[in-house]
């Protein structure tokens, strides 16, 4: 075969690359796919407890360091933790290296809060299922503390990377345990959202992988080829999340519930 040959070969793949280099780093500067968990949690959260009538009293079950008692200020707020978290836990996972939970109202185990029966209108719990031994326990107690009619408005991750160990039990929750053991307990759904979808959740996790690298990989970082690669990847997720039919039922990022107590 004539040398030339190849030498077309190498030219065509060049161009082919700084065609894909060219388009890739045009798309990733408006790409967001995986990057909403957390604001898509807190906008609902925020719409949710507006909801809540004025001067309500609520309870913040599992608050830490109270990070969404700004949204609410037209309510009498309670924090509750069982203040055993430090930001370092056994080091292992993500953690959050330091923590301040010096200002808690409540220091309690979450499935015996010393309260009386029915003194709250509403409960919140915020991304905290993960983190009980007995996560049924607590919806139990809060059946107990809330008033009659009053609200219970939940989030939990569907699927999480281990984080505040050892106090992780759970990797995620998803509709149908929501859907089997509120009601069991008195409380009736008003609203489920499932935050994300197959799509979104695989982008946010590809994302890592140059942090992951770095951290469980003997300090390795991605070549520019490798960097390439998860842009390519990002780029076809967005297509296909804008696409998205129904993916969420087989994974999301995790649940928003609003219920009320029957």
């Amino acid at each position: 075969m004539h040398v030339g040959y190849f030498g077309s070969k190498k030219r065509t793949c060049r161009e082919m690359i700084k065609k894909i280099i060219k388009y890739v780093r045009w798309n990733n500067a408006i790409t967001t796919v995986g990057t909403k968990n957390q604001s898509n949690r807190e906008e609902w959260l925020k719409n949710t407890l507006q909801k809540i009538p004025p001067g309500s009293r609520i309870l913040d079950a599992g608050a830490g360091e109270q990070k969404y008692k700004q949204v609410c200020t037209h309510l009498d707020y309670v924090a509750h933790d069982f203040a055993q978290y430090d930001g370092k836990g056994d080091g292992k996972g993500l953690q959050a290296k330091s923590w301040d939970q010096n200002k808690l109202d409540i220091v309690s185990d979450i499935t015996v809060i010393p309260e009386p029966d029915a003194s709250f209108d509403a409960i919140m719990c915020i991304e905290v299922f993960e983190h009980l031994p007995e996560p049924i326990k607590a919806i139990q107690e809060f059946a107990r503390l809330l008033k009659p009619k009053g609200y219970l408005i939940l989030t939990a991750p569907f699927c999480s990377l281990t984080h505040f160990a050892p106090y992780h039990f759970y990797t995620g929750f998803n509709r149908y345990f929501y859907e089997t053991y509120l009601p069991a307990n008195g409380f009736e759904i008003v609203e489920l959202q499932e935050n994300g979808n197959f799509f979104e959740y695989l982008a946010q996790e590809i994302r890592r992988i140059p942090w992951a690298a770095e951290h469980y990989a003997e300090g390795s970082k991605c070549t520019r080829f490798e960097s390439l690669a998860i842009k390519i990847c990002l780029s076809m997720l967005e297509r296909f999340s804008k696409k998205d039919t129904g993916s969420s039922e087989l994974l999301h990022f995790g649940c928003h519930i609003l219920c009320e107590k029957k």
